[in-house]
């Protein structure tokens, strides 16, 4: 595993319950202001290796980017740690944003 890495994965698990963070502020914590997409990269490729909370990284716009039953879930596990939802998948990042 790189440093680069191990920096993501320490940032997402460091968002707590009933909190969020977005690619952005992920990969800018980790040391990689343009590294959103390695962020998406480590959840896609590591989430269940390393038990990370995925759902609760979002869109720096307060959006949900997935789709489908992914989106569903993510919204159930957010809405079940007291983060609410909007029915189009918008979380307030002002309130909930760590």
């Amino acid at each position: 595993m790189t440093e680069t890495t191990q920096k993501i994965i320490e940032q997402i698990l460091a968002v707590p319950r009933g909190k969020v963070s977005s690619y952005r502020d992920i990969a800018a914590k980790a040391g990689l202001p343009n590294g959103a997409r390695q962020t998406v990269r480590v959840l896609h490729s590591m989430s269940e290796k390393y038990a990370l909370p995925w759902h609760r990284i979002i869109r720096s716009d307060g959006r949900i980017a997935l789709e489908g039953e992914g989106r569903a879930l993510q919204i159930k596990l957010l809405r079940a740690e007291g983060v609410k939802v909007s029915a189009e998948g918008k979380v307030d990042v002002k309130r909930y944003c760590t």
